[in-house]
C-alpha cells in the first residue's frame, strides 16, 4: 500500500482497510486513548464526529503547544500533515501520530523547500516571516514563522526599512501588506483551495437572502471577499467573534468545519457557510481535512501508525524560527 501513488486524496479510501461494522468505534478509541496514554487533538475543520471525540479542538499551533504541555505519550492529531509536524517538532519524544497520511495541504504544498530556499537566496538580507501553513522544510529555512492572528504584530517589529518575504499565501499577504502598510514586502504565490473557491456573486445573493446577517472571514480569503466582511480573523477568532457578537445570523467565509463549533458555541444564532463558485461540490470543505474518520482513527491508534517524524537538523531549526514567534507575539 506504502507504494501507490494517490492522483487525488480521496483516492486512498479504496485501499483502507474495512473494519467490522460491528465495531464500537468511540468505545475502541476510548480504550485506545487510555492504554496508550494519548491525547487526541482535531482540527476546526475535522468532522464533527471527530471534534466531539478530541481531547483539545482549535487550530494548529494551539492544538500543538496544548498537546506539547500534557503528561501524554502519544499525539492524535486529525488535522494535516504541516500541523502533524508542528507537534512532532514540539514534542520531539512523544508519538506523533495522523490517522491518513494523505492528509496534506494544497497551501503547504504550493511552497515546495527548494524554490522557497531559492526565492530567499534571491533576496539576501530580507527577513523571512512564514506563515505556519508550511513544511517542516519551509520552517526550517525560515527567520520567524506567524500565524493568521499574530502576523500583523510581528511585522510590526520589523525595523521599517527592512524588506520582508512573507509565504507561502498571496490573500493573507496581501491583506497584511495594506493592513500594516508595509511597501517592502515580497510575497510568495500560493494559495488554499479552500479559502480560493469563494463566489462574490453567490455570496452577495445569499445577503440578499439575510440582509441582517454579518459576514466574517478568514484572511487567506481573496480580496473580493474580505472586502465584504464585517470581522476577518483566525480560524478561533472568527469563533471568538461570533460569540461575542450581539448579532445573531453570520455567513462564514472559511473552512466549513467551523461551523460545528460555533453551533455548539452559540446554538440560538445562525451560521451560514460562504458559499463555492461551484454550487455543485463541496468545494468549502477541505478534501485533506475529510481524508480522517473514526475508522481511520480507530486504526492509526490501533497500529501505532502512520507516525510522522521531522529529522534532525530540520526539527531544530524549525523550532528555532518558531520559538521566535513565540517571543515575539
Amino acid at each position: 500500500m506504502n507504494d501507490i501513488a494517490f492522483d487525488t486524496p480521496i483516492a486512498q479510501d479504496l485501499y483502507v482497510e474495512k473494519v467490522d461494522p460491528r465495531t464500537d468505534l468511540i468505545g475502541e478509541i476510548n480504550r485506545l486513548r487510555r492504554e496508550m496514554n494519548a491525547v487526541i487533538l482535531a482540527h476546526y475543520y475535522q468532522e464533527g464526529e471527530i471534534q466531539d471525540l478530541a481531547d483539545f479542538v482549535g487550530d494548529s499551533l494551539e492544538l500543538s503547544r496544548k498537546a506539547a504541555a500534557t503528561e501524554a505519550d502519544v499525539i492524535v492529531f486529525a488535522g494535516v500533515h504541516f500541523m502533524a509536524e508542528t507537534a512532532k517538532i514540539l514534542s520531539p519524544n512523544k508519538l506523533v501520530l495522523m490517522p491518513d497520511k494523505n492528509a496534506g495541504c494544497s497551501l503547504a504544498d504550493s511552497c515546495p523547500a527548494p524554490l522557497f530556499k531559492k526565492w530567499r537566496d534571491a533576496h539576501p538580507g530580507a527577513t523571512s516571516i512564514t506563515y505556519i501553513n508550511c513544511s517542516a522544510e519551509v520552517k526550517a529555512l525560515s527567520d520567524i514563522i506567524c500565524t493568521s492572528s499574530n502576523a500583523a504584530k510581528i511585522i510590526s517589529q520589523i525595523p521599517a526599512e527592512q524588506q520582508i518575504l512573507f509565504a507561502p499565501d498571496r490573500n493573507l499577504g496581501a491583506y497584511l501588506k495594506r493592513l500594516t502598510g508595509r511597501t517592502n514586502m515580497h510575497i510568495w504565490e500560493g494559495s488554499c483551495i479552500v479559502h480560493e473557491t469563494f463566489s462574490e456573486k453567490k455570496l452577495l445573493a445569499v445577503q440578499l437572502r439575510h440582509p441582517d446577517a454579518e459576514v466574517i472571514a478568514h484572511p487567506e480569503c481573496e480580496d473580493i471577499i474580505l472586502k465584504k466582511a464585517a470581522f476577518i480573523g483566525s480560524t478561533s477568532g472568527l469563533l471568538r467573534y461570533a460569540k461575542e457578537s450581539p448579532k445573531h445570523t453570520f455567513i462564514v467565509a472559511t473552512e466549513a468545519g467551523i461551523l460545528h463549533q460555533m453551533q455548539r458555541a452559540c446554538p440560538e444564532k445562525q451560521f451560514i457557510p460562504a458559499p463555492p463558485d461551484d454550487a455543485s461540490c463541496s468545494c468549502n470543505e477541505c478534501p485533506y481535512m475529510r481524508l480522517h474518520t473514526l475508522e481511520k482513527l480507530y486504526l492509526c491508534m490501533r497500529d501505532r501508525q502512520p507516525a510522522i517524524d521531522v529529522p534532525e537538523p530540520i526539527r531544530s531549526q524549525a523550532l528555532v524560527s518558531i520559538e521566535r514567534m513565540m517571543r515575539m507575539s
